[in-house]
């Protein structure tokens, strides 16, 4: 099975961090999100997988080569300008098309779910594409996608509502996708695969476009998309069936001192007063820094939030 991360976004809503590393760089306990997603795909069966990049390009490779499982083959899709969610596949879509069945994820967040079990589903049902959705709590920051009682896509977000719908879940930026998906590709260099792929079909009147719910306990989902939720998953990291946090501190290097995430190679003089914070790795934190909430990277603290204390 072959699948695609997509890493080409420009992490606006990640800024500055962003403006560093892209965001499937970003270290995790050490560990760039990329290497995770990778983790994930190999634990259940992937074996190819191909990334697309735009922004800062050249950190998600750096990443991939010192982290990606050594039993991955990964390739590259370059796009020289944002091509969308659609886009994006569509230009990989000869890579994805060569097995019945591919798998698209987002490059942004920390994800464990029984990926097989979901695929096989998809395989049962005679789904063209499965959307993965979660129950989630948060629901209100990140909108839903519902189903009908037959589990067939009926609204998305509030961009459509087709009807009938009995039942919701957060859109786990995860799709599963047969190889006739592709026949249908928008002719559009650039455009989202949801809006102008997806919901073009269900419109049309076609029922195989569906949403799979997963339970709060069957699936772990922490976005990485904000300053704010990149500080939240170092400190409170959750428990991935296939890496644990003590495993990403290992294989990175990374220690924690009290609420304190210190990458490899850094240095903590005993003056700074630190708190509720992640030093990236090889850095050199000033003696006397005060700074709470935030992250210290390329010799700069910055505060995940105006309200932040340096």
């Amino acid at each position: 099975m072959r699948a695609m991360i997509l890493g080409a976004g420009l992490g606006a809503r990640m800024r500055p961090l962003s403006n560093l590393v892209a965001k499937p760089a970003l270290p995790i306990l050490g560990l760039p999100v990329v290497a995770t997603l990778l983790e994930l795909l190999g634990h259940h069966g992937v074996n190819e997988v191909l990334i697309n990049t735009h922004h800062l390009g050249e950190s998600i490779k750096e990443a991939v080569s010192r982290f990606a499982p050594p039993d991955l083959d990964v390739s590259w899709s370059e796009e020289p300008r944002l091509l969308g969610t659609g886009g994006g596949i569509r230009r990989a879509a000869d890579f994805l098309k060569k097995t019945e069945t591919s798998l698209v994820l987002a490059g942004d967040m920390l994800l464990d779910l029984d990926l097989s079990a979901a695929v096989q589903r998809h395989r049962d049902r005679g789904c063209r594409v499965s959307l993965l959705l979660r129950r989630d709590a948060r629901l209100a920051r990140f909108g839903t996608i519902g189903i009908d009682r037959g589990n067939v896509v009926r609204r998305v977000g509030q961009r459509a509502d087709l009807g009938d719908e009995v039942d919701a879940g957060v859109f786990l930026s995860a799709r599963i996708l047969s190889r006739q998906a592709f026949d249908d590709l928008p002719e559009s260099e650039v455009f989202e695969d949801l809006s102008d792929w997806f919901l073009p079909r269900l419109q049309a009147g076609h029922r195989d476009i569906e949403g799979q719910i997963l339970e709060t306990a069957e699936c772990v989902w922490e976005p990485v998309g904000t300053p704010q939720e990149y500080l939240r998953t170092n400190l409170q990291p959750p428990e991935l069936s296939y890496l644990a946090p003590s495993e990403m501190l290992r294989r990175s290097g990374t220690r924690t001192v009290g609420d304190v995430v210190v990458g490899s190679g850094s240095r903590v003089p005993v003056t700074a007063q630190l708190e509720r914070c992640v030093v990236w790795e090889n850095e050199s934190v000033p003696e006397n820094l005060k700074a709470v909430d935030g992250v210290f990277a390329c010799g700069t603290f910055y505060p995940s939030s105006p309200n932040a204390k340096k």
